[in-house]
């Protein structure tokens, strides 16, 4: 091959990757990330900023303080970004709409890194900020047997994803209002199980601070518990998407579950 040919070659393939960067598509997707990004990276350092600044600063914001903050933080930005990412800010979700196929495969384990950098990204800033010692550890320990906080994690995991597909993913609901209602929960979660968990439901939200600190004490529920719950979530909600329709209908061809899935496919094209 000459010289000049080689030379072809190589602007050729140059220029075929200068599209690849530059198209539409592609610019659409970074913008997604970016988006997950920065939404996780300021509901983690608002969150956690609570619960820093309760701590050394003898309780002035106050555990229901706390709990609002969590689920205004996540209104905000849901409202501010949600448009352009979906505003998932939690792995366990991500991986959730994946599997009922309300999100793309191929682009989940971008989603998980920028949530995870976001994450880290606050947990880093909030360290810079305050000298925190580690008995003001922000991140989710579980208080009381391991085993407590998995159950907890679980359920409120569960509500989290069933009021997230109910008010996200169903084009019966009132849109508008999604950001509020999931809100709500995570403050009505953080209200009841945030003393004995720490109300995670989201392992990005207990690695960062753990990666930042080096605190990893039971950190394996903060992974199992919002993953078993979220899928269980979706799937009974996903169950009773379809109850206008007879039971014996959904069953005669196939199994429900995969008339299940069939219909979630279509309902995303």
């Amino acid at each position: 091959m000459s010289s000049k040919e080689m030379s072809a070659m190589e602007e050729g393939m140059f220029l075929t990757v200068k599209q690849i960067c530059y198209s539409s598509d592609a610019v659409k997707f970074m913008q997604k990330v970016i988006a997950e990004l920065v939404g996780t990276y300021f509901v983690i350092f608002a969150g956690c900023g609570s619960v820093v600044v309760n701590k050394l600063y003898d309780g002035i914001i106050t555990f229901p303080g706390i709990s609002v903050v969590w689920g205004l933080i996540c209104m905000v930005m849901i409202y501010s970004v949600g448009h352009i990412s979906g505003a998932h800010f939690n792995p366990a979700v991500t991986i959730t709409f994946c599997i009922f196929r309300r999100f793309p495969m191929k682009q989940v384990p971008v989603y998980v890194v920028a949530q995870l950098l976001g994450s880290v990204l606050a947990s880093e800033t909030l360290t810079l900020v305050w000298d925190i010692p580690r008995d003001a550890f922000f991140g989710t320990v579980p208080v009381g047997p391991a085993s407590r906080s998995l159950v907890l994690e679980i359920i409120i995991s569960f509500l989290l994803m069933f009021v997230v597909s109910g008010v996200a993913t169903d084009s019966r609901a009132i849109g508008e209002l999604a950001g509020i209602a999931v809100g709500m929960t995570i403050t009505l979660n953080v209200f009841v199980v945030g003393p004995i968990s720490g109300a995670s439901m989201n392992p990005a939200r207990t690695l960062g601070p753990a990666i930042v600190m080096r605190v990893y004490d039971g950190i394996w529920v903060y992974m199992v518990g919002p993953m078993l719950g979220t899928v269980s979530g979706g799937f009974v909600y996903n169950l009773i998407r379809f109850t206008d329709k007879p039971l014996s209908e959904l069953t005669r061809s196939s199994s429900f579950v995969k008339s299940m899935s069939k219909s979630t496919a279509t309902a995303t094209l």
